[in-house]
C-alpha cells in the first residue's frame, strides 16, 4: 500500500511536531508526505473587498507558502530523502482533513493550534477527524519525543479489532514492545463504556478475572504469529478505564485505541474512553476507527 501520510499544517508549534512526527511514520512506511494547510477566513474576519474562502489577497499568499516552508523544512529535517507534497486546499480545516484522509494510510494532527488559517484546535479538527476519518488518525500530544511500548487498549470487541492490527504494525515499524492493556472490575466496566452497561451487577470475582483474561487473549490471537518481531506484554488492570489507561501512558511511546467499542451506541461515533484520552493522555493518540465504521 503506496497511500501518502497526511499532515495537517498551520505554523503552530503544536501542528510543526506533528509533521516532524508526520514526516518519520512516512519514512518508516516508504510512502510520501503530503502536507495540507486548509485555508479559510473566519466569518468574522474578512478584509474589506475581499471575497470570503480565497487566499489570494495581499499578503495571504506570502503567509501560506511562509506556513508551508517552515513545514517542509521541519519534514526534510526529520526524514531526509522524504517525497514532500505541499497542497493549499480552501474550505473548514475539519472537513479538508476528512477529504484527505480517503486516500491516506495515516492522518496525522496536533492537539492544539492556531485558531485561524487552518485552526487544528483539539475539540473541533482532532476530535472530529478521529470520529471520521477513513484512515488511522494520529493525534501529537503529551510529552515531548516519548519514548516506550505501544500501549494497546483491549476491550474485546469487533469494532476494536483494527486498533490491535494497527498497534502490531506500529511496533514492528518501530521495533519497540507492545503493552497490551485490558481494565476490568468487578462492576463489569469495560473499555468504551456506556450508559447501557449495568453498573451495580457483579460477579463472582475470580469468574469474572478467568473471563477477562479470556477477552484479553483472544484480542491477541493471531498477530503474534503474524508479528514474530513484536514482544507482547499483556497486563489485566483491575481499575476504572480512563484513569488506567491515562495512568499507563506515561511510560509508553504511543496509545492505540478504538474509536468506541462494549458499551458504545452506533450512533456515537467516538467513545468517551477516547474522548478523555485525546484529552489527557502522556503521548501521541492513535484512534483507529473498524472497517464497518468507516465512510
Amino acid at each position: 500500500m503506496n497511500s501518502p501520510v497526511v499532515v495537517g499544517v498551520d505554523g503552530s508549534p503544536s501542528g510543526l511536531t506533528a509533521v516532524a512526527v508526520a514526516a518519520r511514520e512516512a519514512a518508516l512506511r516508504g510512502v510520501g508526505l503530503r502536507l495540507v494547510h486548509a485555508f479559510g477566513w473566519p466569518s468574522a474576519h474578512v478584509p474589506p473587498a475581499v471575497a470570503p474562502w480565497t487566499p489570494a489577497a495581499p499578503g495571504l499568499h506570502e503567509l501560506v507558502d511562509g506556513t508551508l516552508t517552515e513545514a517542509e523544512r521541519r519534514a526534510r529535517k526529520a526524514a531526509p530523502g522524504i517525497d514532500v507534497r505541499r497542497e493549499v486546499v480552501v474550505g473548514e480545516p475539519v472537513m479538508v482533513l476528512e477529504s484527505e484522509s480517503r486516500t491516506a494510510s495515516l492522518a496525522v494532527v496536533g492537539s492544539r493550534g492556531r485558531s485561524r488559517f487552518g485552526s487544528l484546535l483539539l475539540g473541533s479538527t482532532a476530535g472530529h477527524l478521529a470520529a471520521h476519518a477513513a484512515c488511522p488518525v494520529l493525534v501529537v500530544r503529551g510529552r515531548p519525543d516519548p519514548a516506550g511500548p505501544v500501549l494497546l487498549a483491549v476491550d474485546g470487541s469487533p469494532a476494536s479489532r483494527g486498533a490491535v492490527e494497527f498497534a502490531f504494525a506500529q511496533a514492528s515499524l518501530h521495533g519497540v514492545d507492545i503493552v497490551a492493556v485490558h481494565v476490568w472490575n468487578t462492576h463489569t466496566e469495560r473499555a468504551y463504556d456506556g450508559p447501557g452497561d449495568p453498573p451495580f451487577v457483579t460477579y463472582d470475582e475470580d469468574r469474572l478475572r478467568d473471563e477477562e483474561q479470556r477477552v484479553l487473549s483472544e484480542a491477541l490471537g493471531g498477530l503474534r504469529e503474524k508479528y514474530p518481531d513484536v514482544g507482547v506484554r499483556p497486563r489485566l488492570v483491575r481499575g476504572r478505564v480512563r484513569h488506567s489507561l491515562i495512568e499507563a501512558t506515561t511510560e509508553a511511546g504511543l496509545l492505540v485505541l478504538g474509536a468506541r467499542g462494549h458499551g458504545g451506541f452506533a450512533g456515537l461515533l467516538l467513545g468517551s474512553v477516547s474522548q478523555a484520552l485525546l484529552h489527557h493522555a502522556d503521548c501521541p493518540v492513535a484512534v483507529v476507527r473498524s472497517a464497518e465504521e468507516r465512510p
